[in-house]
């Protein structure tokens, strides 16, 4: 049987979903909150990177002649269990990206680009479930969300704090929880993604994560990788006679990263979280490196 405080790490585990547009995770996690349950968190997320892959190739810089690029992210996030079964998940970063060597993006002509990037908002459903004292717990479920641009950005340009596009989001989870508190989850989602200025490619996401639960701390390890179904390749003709940097948000955006999060819960109602990612190999994407710290409550 679990611990008290065992129960409210499982609960508290989507905190890592403050991060999740920030390094690269999945949108939601296969732990479902208890009805009337509610969590808050906030996280401070450090990206930078100074090689990028144009098309399949890593290169040193960025596009448009681009060093370093370094992105300040702050973090803010809220789950409620709606019931058992169902809850509603809502996001909002505010970012900085700024280029190292103070160099102007060659769109929005600045060294720096501040701002609120996007709203996203998701209902997740717990569809089955089975238990066992012996062998453990396997849980499927499926989400549904969306992701609304609420700032004022320009969505072209290497510094642009992103797309600038809508996305329609459809996901199905898998977990496995074993008796002694180790977890494996797998998940794929679909992303539909449009925009009034540009032709944004839609993509699968896939995630996979290997966990453990304990009573005074949460860890886990996650591989995400995002397979756009087209676009353009940055580096080729094609891109540059369609506009270049100004075209940024029209090329196909692969990835395949690898996060480990760490969750400590230091008082009743509050804990602390770190997350560390790194990107293993992309297609139009950046060689990154991400860090991120949080701070959570938790009803009880």
């Amino acid at each position: 049987m679990l611990h008290p405080k065992q129960k409210n790490l499982l609960f508290v585990l989507t905190i890592f979903i403050t991060t999740s547009t920030l390094i690269a995770q999945t949108e939601v996690s296969g732990f479902y909150p208890k009805s009337k349950e509610l969590t808050l968190a906030t996280s401070y997320t450090f990206k930078n990177y100074d090689r990028f892959y144009r098309g399949t190739t890593l290169t040193d810089g960025n596009p448009a002649g681009l060093a370093g690029i370094e992105s300040y992210i702050l973090g803010i996030y809220g789950e409620y269990g709606i019931t058992d079964y169902l809850s509603a998940s809502l996001s909002i970063p505010y970012i900085n990206v700024q280029s190292d060597n103070g160099q102007p993006d060659p769109v929005l002509n600045e060294a720096s680009v501040s701002g609120v990037q996007d709203l996203t908002f998701y209902t997740k459903l717990k569809i089955a479930e089975t238990k066992s004292k012996d062998t453990g717990k396997f849980t499927i479920g499926a989400a549904a969300g969306i992701n609304i641009p609420i700032g004022d950005y320009e969505g072209a340009g290497v510094l642009s704090l992103g797309t600038n596009a809508n996305s329609l989001n459809g996901d199905l989870i898998t977990q496995y929880k074993t008796i002694s508190n180790i977890f494996v989850s797998a998940q794929a989602g679909y992303r539909y993604k449009w925009s009034s200025d540009f032709d944004v490619p839609s993509a699968l996401v896939y995630g996979f994560k290997l966990g453990y639960t304990h009573e005074f701390f949460y860890v886990d390890s996650q591989l995400v990788y995002q397979d756009s179904m087209d676009g353009l390749d940055i580096g080729t003709e094609e891109f540059a006679a369609a506009g270049g940097p100004n075209i940024l948000p029209e090329t196909e955006v692969d990835f395949l990263n690898i996060n480990v999060n760490l969750y400590v819960p230091i008082l009743k109602n509050i804990g602390v979280s770190a997350t560390v990612g790194k990107n293993l190999d992309g297609r139009n994407f950046n060689k990154e490196s991400a860090y991120s710290v949080g701070l959570v409550y938790k009803s009880i």
